[in-house]
């Protein structure tokens, strides 16, 4: 499948407003490839990808969770992470990408991981501040991005943690492991 295939397709399994955000992260993933040294294609193809199953169903995605024996412990937290993780066996099964470090790249935008490649922190970066963003600290991320890629990436974190702590929701544990990760 090529590059338009594939976004075409994209598209389609979202809303118009989502695929603004995508268009978003896929600019802003070449922008961090370019500054950081990362190959700016495999970043803007994880990024394309990125959000491919936000929009299935609770259902459909708790049903590719479970038949393709994806880590459980994804049922016990909010929903919201659960895309991630079924768009990366999405990414490889239906639109034939095999490269793991693009697939890692969307499996772990939402949650990040200890140990996160620098594709990774990339594609999970520029999906908190693709320039459609907008929340408190936002401009933060942002500015830091322009200098420290960690440091970027921790700030997001930060602002996750925040926001899941004032929603009184539980905290996915790679969500803490990355963050301590950028910090040691």
């Amino acid at each position: 499948m090529n590059r338009e295939q594939m976004i075409a397709k994209v598209k389609a399994e979202m809303p118009e407003r989502r695929w603004l955000h995508t268009q978003g992260v896929m600019e802003t993933a070449v922008i961090l490839a370019n500054r950081y040294g990362e190959d700016p294609v495999r970043s803007e193809l994880a990024a394309i990808l990125h959000d491919v199953a936000k929009y299935w169903k609770v259902e459909r995605m708790e049903q590719v969770i479970r038949d393709q024996q994806l880590p459980s412990v994804l049922l016990d937290y909010d929903k919201e992470l659960w895309h991630a993780p079924v768009g990366a066996w999405v990414t490889e099964h239906e639109y034939g990408v095999t490269d793991a470090e693009v697939l890692d790249a969307i499996r772990y935008h939402t949650s990040g991981r200890r140990g996160m490649s620098k594709l990774e922190k990339i594609v999970c970066l520029a999906d908190y501040m693709e320039p459609g963003r907008d929340f408190p600290g936002v401009a933060v991320i942002r500015e830091l991005s322009e200098q420290d890629l960690n440091k970027a990436l921790v700030a997001g974190f930060n602002s996750t943690i925040t926001f899941l702590l004032e929603k009184g929701k539980r905290i996915f544990p790679l969500t803490i492991e990355a963050r301590n990760g950028l910090l040691e």
